[in-house]
Parts: C-alpha cells; sequence; structure tokens
C-alpha cells in the first residue's frame, strides 16, 4: 500500500523515510514551500492558500471559511486514493497550537478509518495507537503516552524508565507524560482504548506488528 506524504506549513528538519516512487505527495497550503525545498512537485496541490498567500497553478482551492483544515483535507484527499499510511511533516511545532493540536485529533481521525498517521516536526513526533501494540527500537530520550478520550484501559509499558502493567490512563491526568528510553527496546500496548504517543524525532519510527 503506497504511502502519503502530506506537507503542512511548519518547519521540520529532514524526512524519516526517503520518498517512494509510488508515494502520494500533497502540499497542504504552505506545505508547498517545502515541496520546493527538496526540488520536488507534489501530486496534489490544496487549500484556502491563507498560508502560502497565492494560488499556485492546478491547485484544489477551498473556502477559508471551511470544517477541515488544509492538513484535514489533505488526509481526506490520501484516504480516497488508498492510502493506509500517512507521514504528516510541517504540522507540529508551528505557531499556532491549535492546528498542533487539530493534527493530533487528525491522528484518531486515520485510527478511526483503518489507517495510521505519523505527525513529524522539528522536535517531537507522533502517532496514535487503538487496541495494539508498537514497539519502539534502538531509542533514546523521553517519551509520553496519553489517553485520547474514553479512557485507555490494559495499558502496558515495558522496557521503559517507568514501566506500567494492565494499567488505565484518563483523559484528565497525565500520568504517562516524562517517560524514559533505556536503550533498549520498548513495548507500549493498550487493550482498549486510544493513546497518543510523543517521542523525540531523532528517533526511528515504532513498528506496529
Amino acid at each position: 500500500m503506497k504511502k502519503c506524504i502530506i506537507f503542512g506549513a511548519a518547519e521540520f528538519d529532514e524526512l524519516h523515510l526517503p520518498i517512494e516512487k509510488d508515494d502520494l505527495l500533497i502540499a497542504a497550503d504552505g506545505g508547498l514551500r517545502h515541496f520546493e525545498k527538496i526540488g520536488r512537485d507534489p501530486d496534489v496541490i490544496l487549500g484556502d492558500f491563507d498560508s502560502l498567500g497565492y494560488i499556485p497553478e492546478d491547485a484544489r482551492v477551498f473556502p477559508v471559511e471551511k470544517d477541515d483544515t488544509d492538513v484535514m483535507l489533505a488526509i481526506r484527499h490520501g484516504l480516497g486514493c488508498g492510502c493506509r499510511e500517512f507521514f504528516i511533516y510541517g504540522g507540529m511545532e508551528g505557531k499556532r497550537l491549535d492546528h498542533t493540536l487539530a493534527n493530533l485529533q487528525a491522528l484518531c481521525f486515520l485510527r478511526a478509518h483503518n489507517a495510521r498517521g505519523f505527525l513529524l516536526g522539528r522536535e517531537q513526533a507522533a502517532t496514535v495507537l487503538e487496541n495494539e501494540t508498537a514497539v519502539f527500537k534502538g531509542c533514546e530520550g523521553i517519551f509520553s503516552v496519553f489517553c485520547m478520550g474514553e479512557p485507555a484501559t490494559g495499558v502496558c509499558i515495558r522496557g521503559a524508565q517507568y514501566e506500567l502493567e494492565n494499567g488505565t490512563l484518563t483523559a484528565d491526568f497525565p500520568l504517562g507524560v516524562s517517560n524514559h528510553f533505556m536503550g533498549k527496546s520498548v513495548e507500549i500496548s493498550v487493550k482498549q482504548g486510544k493513546l497518543l504517543v510523543l517521542w523525540d524525532a531523532n528517533n526511528p519510527l515504532p513498528i506496529t506488528p
């Protein structure tokens, strides 16, 4: 299944995976500048273009007053093209905290549509787990785990500085903040519910068996 690579307007330092021939490349508004920097043409350019400041040729133009963010428009397009793995760059650590939060919610949207998203910024990366396990190998630094929505039950964190076995995380208490990789594989699992996992962006992406 081909990957969908989305560039948003916020900054990021590097790609976590090389762009492959069959990948779907989408520029969401100001994310077009990032494609220009790496010398690649996106397959699709879309948005309301309030960030970019002009309307590119062959762009799909949407009104400013709409329910979807530009990144969400890109996600919907990727899902419509059959993509089930999304790599979203330029969607964290920008000037708008509300847009970062919207992009974190978009990770939940992807899981609800049988897809997976990775939100990749300059300092941190994020994904959402739902009723599943993720394994982090060769990682260093800090990671945090947060409940998204209804209580997350059967939560296990193994191989980290602070371990948890069959715990429950809720959205009203940040029990999973500021854990540490310890130079060995870390396994994070949840039996029921959604977990937002954030980690230092210079680490490898997790494996989800």
